[in-house]
């Protein structure tokens, strides 16, 4: 009688197998994968290479062969004159005296009053929180009519603004930023804050630190990537904000960048070509906050993603 003996299976016969059962390969799925992301890419660009195509190219060319033509000339001439006729250089500077107080304060303000509902624990810090998120539900639309009266009746010295007034002053769009947004960077920040140990604050209250020693030495630099991640979004926000300047500035030198591109239009006649480049220069600001961010950016929005 004879015994036969199992012979062990081989590695590339129960790979095969596996493969069979599992489906398609996995650098076929990471293949499928890449195609997929990078038609959603390309999809996300199309504007903006149709922006750059159209901005080099002259007005006569496009006015005569069409938009969707081959160029027959291209050049930076529409950059020149979109710099050089909408006055650019001015509405830069009221953005930047717009944008960089109204984005400090905004998280500043908004670090505060997350810290007090994340690090300490009263019967309504939920309620509190709650009620900071809902101003961001409210549509600007909404809020513009009250708005506009208010700042009507709220004075400013001499020194803040020319106008006297909470109207037509770079000090209004400032504050409004920073009372609309910080619904939405307390709910960030609060979330974040909770992740850091409660046992940190305790040790520091121990050794005798006060609170606003606390929150400035210890809780704010432990939140840098959740600051890098909301002054970028933030800046992006209110940089290409359009409404409330439009609505609560009267002087048109006193309105930010995104003015400027109504300066390009005539009444009877407008060039897209123009409109292009000069929307194009605008966007370089918010490139650069981007890229120069962008590590702290991905490593903020990251936070908590590997936790269960």
């Amino acid at each position: 009688m004879t015994t036969t003996v199992p012979r062990p299976a081989s590695p590339l016969r129960g790979r095969r197998e596996a493969q069979s059962h599992d489906g398609p390969s996995k650098p076929r799925r990471q293949t499928g994968r890449h195609l997929m992301l990078s038609g959603i890419a390309l999809l996300w660009l199309l504007p903006l290479l149709w922006a750059v195509y159209t901005s080099l190219r002259p007005y006569s060319d496009t006015a005569k062969n069409g938009y969707l033509s081959w160029p027959h000339s291209l050049s930076f001439g529409n950059f020149t004159d979109a710099w050089e006729q909408s006055g650019m250089p001015h509405f830069f500077w009221n953005s930047v005296l717009i944008t960089v107080p109204a984005v400090l304060g905004t998280l500043l303000f908004a670090a505060a009053v997350a810290f007090f509902v994340s690090r300490f624990d009263f019967r309504w810090n939920i309620v509190l929180l709650m009620l900071f998120t809902a101003g961001n539900l409210l549509p600007a639309q909404v809020l513009i009519t009250p708005l506009f009266k208010l700042y009507l009746l709220i004075p400013l010295p001499h020194w803040m603004t020319d106008s006297l007034l909470m109207y037509n002053s770079l000090w209004g769009i400032i504050f409004i930023h920073i009372a609309y947004q910080c619904g939405f960077c307390t709910f960030v920040l609060s979330n974040y804050m909770k992740t850091i140990p409660k046992e940190i604050s305790e040790a520091a209250l121990v050794d005798g630190a006060p609170v606003w020693r606390q929150f400035f030495q210890i809780i704010l630099p432990l939140c840098r990537p959740a600051f890098a991640a909301l002054a970028t979004l933030e800046s992006i926000w209110i940089y290409n904000d359009f409404f409330w300047p439009l609505a609560l500035i009267e002087t048109g030198d006193k309105r930010p960048i995104t003015s400027a591109l109504a300066n390009l239009q005539g009444a009877y006649f407008t060039n897209p070509n123009l409109i292009a480049a000069g929307a194009l220069m605008t966007a370089i600001p918010t490139l650069l906050v981007y890229f120069a961010l962008q590590r702290q950016f991905i490593s903020g929005l990251t936070i908590g993603s590997g936790k269960g």
